[in-house]
């Protein structure tokens, strides 16, 4: 095997903790950043390790011990898209996903909604299709898109639990069933299709997205 390996450290005192893990995580975006710009330039199967590495400009060992293999760069890569910072924390516990849970009226739940929506289908809309395709042939990205698909119900669940909970639901709506059906339109996979198939913007999505929401729930 060929492939370079990072240069020897500088000589003197060793790194502090913090900066150390600061350094650290500045590596990992570039990388991810170097891998998303090639994974939807070139393809899954054209990207390799290599590449990315020569693309951040770092050595092909940090990749391969910092992610192992391609499938997995990939799933880091959509999952960082996603939430919009490498920050391990979930989508429920997002700023825009508990103003969606907190504002006083049920409308402006929804705008919230649809308006942090918008903004992942922004930042992952372009990776997530190059890992659905990839998923064919990759059983741990097939595996991740099921979980995602999973996750997108779960919180779509507790967004309308919570808003009836709050009283915000107009009597006899079925929170199971609002559950199944926003879920499906707020799933990246549909944005995509509208994407490809209509030609919307994020503009059109997200009006479309609060809309169709607003009519779920209005008497």
């Amino acid at each position: 095997m060929t492939d370079p390996v990072n240069p020897p450290a500088e000589s003197g005192p060793p790194a502090k903790p913090d900066l150390r893990a600061a350094r650290v995580a500045e590596t990992e975006e570039r990388i991810l950043r170097a891998a998303t710009e090639l994974f939807v330039r070139d393809g899954y199967t054209a990207t390799t390790l290599t590449a990315v590495a020569e693309h951040a400009q770092v050595g092909a060992r940090t990749v391969y011990v910092r992610f192992g293999t391609k499938a997995a760069l990939l799933k880091r890569a959509v999952d960082v898209a996603f939430a919009g910072d490498t920050t391990e924390i979930d989508i429920r516990h997002r700023d825009w996903y508990t103003r969606a849970g907190t504002a006083p009226t049920a409308a402006e739940r929804i705008a919230a909604l649809a308006g942090g929506t918008r903004q992942m289908m922004g930042r992952a809309g372009d990776i997530l299709a190059v890992a659905l395709q990839a998923a064919a042939v990759e059983p741990e990205l097939a595996a991740a898109s099921q979980a995602g698909r999973r996750a997108t119900h779960d919180n779509i669940r507790a967004f309308w639990t919570k808003l009836a909970g709050d009283g915000l639901l107009p009597p006899g709506r079925d929170v199971d069933r609002l559950t199944d059906t926003a879920a499906l339109l707020v799933h990246a996979e549909t944005y995509l299709l509208a994407r490809n198939m209509i030609g919307w913007t994020l503009d059109a999505y997200e009006d479309w997205l609060t809309r169709t929401l607003i009519e779920l729930v209005t008497p």
